[in-house]
C-alpha cells in the first residue's frame, strides 16, 4: 500500500483527520470545495490544491486512494466529478455518513468500471478525528486488507472494525447514530426531571457522579457536564429546539420496512421534530452534548 491520498473534504472532522495521517507518515492531499476552509488546511500545514483534477495529479504511484468526507447530499457530485479521475485499480472511501444502499449502488457501479469502493462509517466527532476515531468499513475484504494501516492509523487502539459486503459499514454507523439518538433522549429527560425536582441538586456534579463507576457512565454523560461547565446548569444560552441530521430518520424508515420496532429511537427523532418551534429544557440538554461531540451549533 502506498501512503499517499487524496483527502476531499476538509471540514471540522476531514481537517483534523487529515492532520492526524500527516503525523502518522501520510502523504496527504487535501481539497475542499470551500476557498476558506482550503486556506484553514493551508494554515495547519495541508498540501491542498484548487481542483480535483490537479490533486488526481500529485499521488507518485497507482493504484491512488480518494478519501471522501463530505455531506452524503454532496457524495454524488463529487463522483461525478471524478468520474473523469479514476482509473482502474483505484480505491475510493466515503468516509461520511451515506445511506447503506446508496453505497451499495455506488459500489456495483464503480466495480463496473474496475474501481474499489469502501463505506467506511466514522464516529467520534472532530475530536476523534484528530485523535482516533471508531470506523465501521464495508465493502471488498481484499481492499479493506490492502488498506488496513490507513485505518489503524485514523482510529484509536482497537476502533476499527471490517464487517463484510458493501453497504455494511454505513448500516452499522447509521444503527450507531439512531441508538445515539435514544441514549442522548434518556439522559437529557433524566437531567430535565432532575431539574424540576424539589431537591436542590448540582446537575453538573450529579453528571460529575454519574460518570464515575455508575450504569449509566458515558461519553455523553461526560459531555452533558462539559456543556454546563461552559454554559451554565440553565444552559440559558443554549436552543432548545434540536436538528438532526438524517441518521435516526434512515434508521427508523429502515426499521419500519423490516418491521422491527425501534420505539425508543422513532420517539428520539419525533422529539427533535416536535422541538421546532417549541424549545424546552430537554432540548437545551440535548443541544449541549450535540456541541460537546460534534461541534454542532449552539443555536
Amino acid at each position: 500500500m502506498n501512503k499517499e491520498i487524496f483527502y476531499i473534504g476538509l471540514g471540522k472532522m476531514g481537517l483534523n483527520m487529515t492532520k492526524r495521517l500527516v503525523q502518522k507518515g501520510w502523504k496527504v492531499i487535501g481539497y475542499d470545495a470551500s476557498e476558506s476552509m482550503r486556506e484553514k488546511a493551508r494554515e495547519e500545514g495541508i498540501q491542498v490544491v484548487e481542483t480535483l483534477k490537479e490533486g488526481g495529479r500529485m499521488f507518485s504511484l497507482k493504484p491512488r486512494c480518494f478519501w471522501i468526507m463530505v455531506p452524503h447530499t454532496v457524495v454524488e457530485k463529487v463522483l461525478e466529478e471524478l468520474s473523469d479521475i479514476l482509473c482502474e485499480g483505484d480505491v475510493v472511501i466515503d468516509g461520511g455518513n451515506s445511506p447503506f444502499k446508496e453505497s451499495i449502488r455506488r459500489h456495483k457501479e464503480l466495480s463496473q468500471k474496475g474501481i474499489h469502493y469502501l463505506d467506511a462509517g466514522t464516529s467520534g466527532g472532530p475530536g476523534g478525528a484528530e485523535s482516533g476515531a471508531c470506523v465501521m468499513i464495508g465493502g471488498e475484504r481484499k481492499i479493506f486488507q490492502v488498506y488496513e494501516e490507513l485505518f489503524k492509523d485514523i482510529s484509536a487502539p482497537d476502533a476499527y472494525k471490517f464487517f463484510g459486503s458493501p453497504g455494511s459499514g454505513h448500516f452499522v454507523k447509521m444503527v450507531h447514530n439512531g441508538i445515539e439518538y435514544g441514549m442522548m433522549q434518556a439522559i437529557a429527560e433524566g437531567f430535565a426531571l432532575m431539574k424540576q425536582s424539589p431537591f436542590d441538586l448540582n446537575l453538573r456534579e450529579v453528571a460529575n457522579l454519574y460518570n464515575h463507576k455508575s450504569v449509566v457512565e458515558s461519553r455523553l454523560v461526560g459531555w452533558l457536564e462539559e456543556g454546563m461547565k461552559r454554559y451554565g446548569e440553565d444552559l440559558e444560552m443554549l436552543s432548545g429546539e434540536v436538528s438532526h441530521s438524517g441518521e435516526g430518520q434512515w434508521t427508523v424508515d429502515i426499521a419500519k420496512e423490516w418491521n422491527v420496532p425501534v420505539k425508543n429511537i422513532e420517539q428520539s427523532l419525533n422529539f427533535r421534530k416536535d422541538s421546532q418551534g417549541n424549545p424546552n429544557y430537554i432540548g437545551k440538554l440535548l443541544t449541549a452534548m450535540r456541541n460537546a461531540f460534534g461541534g454542532h451549533s449552539i443555536q
